[in-house]
C-alpha cells in the first residue's frame, strides 16, 4: 500500500498517529500546503494570517521536513490550494490511502472538499482526532451534542473518567528509496507577502516554530529551571519567557500534542514535585479540549455574531475605536500597552487577552468578531477553537454563565501595580 500524510495542524513526528499508520505501508510519502486562503483579507479587511504567525509557521515546517527525512519520509510542501496540488501528487505517487487529522471547522471542510472533489472514489481518506488531551471515543458523552455548557462540569466529568492515552511511537524508518529523486523548496516570507522580521528585544515570546523547539521549551522550562513548580503561581504574569509555560504557539499547530505535554507533567509530578502549580497546566489543556468539543457541538455558531447563546446585543463598528484599540491609543493604558505588544510581537498575555476582549465587547460594545479577527491575524498562537471560543465566552455569547465584565483599572492595579509592565510597552514608543 502507497500511503499519503497529509498534514495541516499537527505538524510534528512524535506522538503523530498519521505517521504511525502510514508507516506501515511499503510506501509513505506527506504533503503540506501553505494554504492562500489564510493569506488573504477577512470580511474586516485583516490579513487572516500576518507576518508574526507566517514566520512561526515557516519555521515549524522547515523543521518538520528535517525531523520527516530522517524516517526517510519526503516533505513535498506547495503554496497556494491543496486542491491544485495534492491530487496530482496522488495521482503521481500511486497513493492509495491519505492520513491525516481530522479537523472539522469551515475553511479546513472546504479544503478537504475540494481535494475530494478532484479524486476517484477509490482513495481512501482515514482521518483521527489527534489534538486533543481526552480523546472523542474516551470522553463519558455519548455524541457531542451532550458537552455541558459549564466548563466545570465537562472538566469534573472527564477527570473522573477518562484517562489519556499513551504517546504513539516510531521505532523504524521507511526505506531509504522513499526519498531518492525528492527536491522541494520552501516558500519565503517574501513569497507568502511579508518582509523579513527580526525578534523584538521585548517579547515575551522569543520563540522559534518547530517541534525540537517545543521539545527544548519543555526541557527548559520543566526540567532545567523547574518553573513549571510555580506555573499557578505566576502565570498571570506580564512580563518574560517564564511567567508561562508558553508552550500554546507549538500546541496550536501542533508541533506538539497536549499528551506529550501531559505525560512529562506526569513525569515531573513523579521525580521532583506534584503541586497545584503542576496540575493547572493539565487544567489549562482541558480548557483548551473543552473549546474544541464546544466547536464540535456548535459548529459555526462559534463565528455567528449571536455566538451559541443566539443572543441579540446591539454590536456597533466604530472606525476611530478600532483604530485606537488595535494601536493602544485609548483611554486605558493597561489595554493600551497591551495591545502594543500584540502589534510588535505578535503576542499577549493570558491575562491581557481577557482584559482587551472584555474592553473591546463589553466596554465599547464593538462587534466581538472583529476582535476576534483580529487576534487570528496577529497572535503566533492563534487556535481556531481556543480564540473564537474565547471571544464568545468574553463578549456574552459563550460559555461564561456570568457573563462578567472587567474593571480594567482594577485590573491594572492588581497585574501591574507597580506599573512597570504600561511603562514597557507606553514609553519610548514611536506611533
Amino acid at each position: 500500500m502507497n500511503n499519503l500524510i497529509w498534514f495541516r495542524n499537527d505538524l510534528r513526528v512524535q506522538d503523530n498517529s498519521s505517521i504511525v499508520e502510514a508507516m506501515k505501508g511499503t510506501k509513505a510519502i506527506a504533503f503540506y500546503c501553505f494554504e492562500s486562503v489564510f493569506f488573504e483579507r477577512d470580511e474586516f479587511g485583516f490579513k487572516r494570517t500576518e507576518k508574526y504567525r507566517a514566520k512561526f509557521l515557516l519555521e515549524t515546517v522547515t523543521q518538520l521536513q528535517e525531523e520527516l527525512a530522517k524516517i526517510n519520509i519526503p516533505l513535498y510542501i506547495y503554496y497556494g490550494t491543496s486542491a491544485d496540488f495534492l491530487p496530482n501528487l496522488i495521482e503521481t505517487q500511486n497513493i492509495d490511502t491519505v492520513f491525516l487529522q481530522k479537523e472539522w471547522t469551515r475553511d479546513e471542510q472546504v479544503i478537504l472538499n475540494n481535494v475530494k472533489s478532484k479524486l476517484s472514489s477509490t482513495i481512501k481518506f482515514t482521518e483521527v482526532y489527534d489534538q486533543f488531551l481526552f480523546h472523542p471515543n474516551d470522553i463519558p458523552y455519548h455524541d457531542f451534542n451532550s458537552i455541558p455548557y459549564i466548563f466545570t462540569n465537562f472538566r469534573k466529568k472527564c477527570e473522573a473518567h477518562c484517562s489519556v492515552r499513551p504517546l504513539k511511537n516510531i521505532s523504524s524508518k521507511m526505506p531509504q528509496e522513499n526519498l531518492i529523486g525528492f527536491e522541494n523548496t520552501m516558500p519565503t516570507l517574501k513569497d507568502l507577502g511579508f518582509e523579513e522580521i527580526l525578534p523584538h528585544q521585548k517579547s515575551a515570546f522569543p520563540f522559534k516554530g518547530g517541534e525540537l523547539e517545543a521539545l527544548a521549551r519543555i526541557q527548559d522550562y520543566f526540567w532545567e529551571t523547574k518553573k513549571l513548580a510555580f506555573y499557578k503561581k505566576t502565570r498571570n504574569g506580564l512580563i518574560g519567557a517564564d511567567y508561562s509555560s508558553k508552550l500554546s504557539a507549538w500546541l496550536a499547530n501542533g508541533s506538539i500534542s497536549p499528551r506529550t505535554i501531559y505525560w512529562e507533567v506526569k513525569k515531573f509530578e513523579k521525580e521532583i514535585t506534584k503541586n497545584q502549580n503542576t496540575y493547572w497546566l493539565i487544567f489549562e489543556l482541558i480548557w483548551r479540549d473543552y473549546f474544541k468539543y464546544v466547536s464540535l457541538k456548535y459548529q459555526d455558531s462559534i463565528f455567528h455574531i449571536d455566538g451559541i447563546l443566539q443572543k441579540s446585543y446591539s454590536w456597533k463598528t466604530d472606525s476611530s475605536h478600532r483604530n485606537n484599540w488595535i494601536n493602544g491609543t485609548t483611554k486605558e493604558s493597561f489595554v493600551n500597552a497591551n495591545m502594543r505588544e500584540l502589534l510588535q510581537t505578535g503576542w499577549m498575555s493570558n491575562r491581557g487577552r481577557q482584559n482587551v476582549a472584555s474592553y473591546w465587547s463589553k466596554e465599547l460594545e464593538q462587534d466581538w468578531r472583529i476582535g476576534a479577527a483580529y487576534f487570528e491575524s496577529m497572535l503566533i498562537d492563534y487556535d481556531v477553537h481556543s480564540n473564537w471560543g474565547n471571544w464568545i465566552y468574553n463578549s456574552g455569547v459563550g460559555n461564561d454563565p456570568r457573563d462578567r465584565k472587567f474593571n480594567i483599572k482594577l485590573q491594572a492595579e492588581r497585574y501591574d501595580a507597580s506599573g512597570t509592565y504600561q511603562r514597557m510597552w507606553l514609553q519610548n514608543t514611536l506611533f
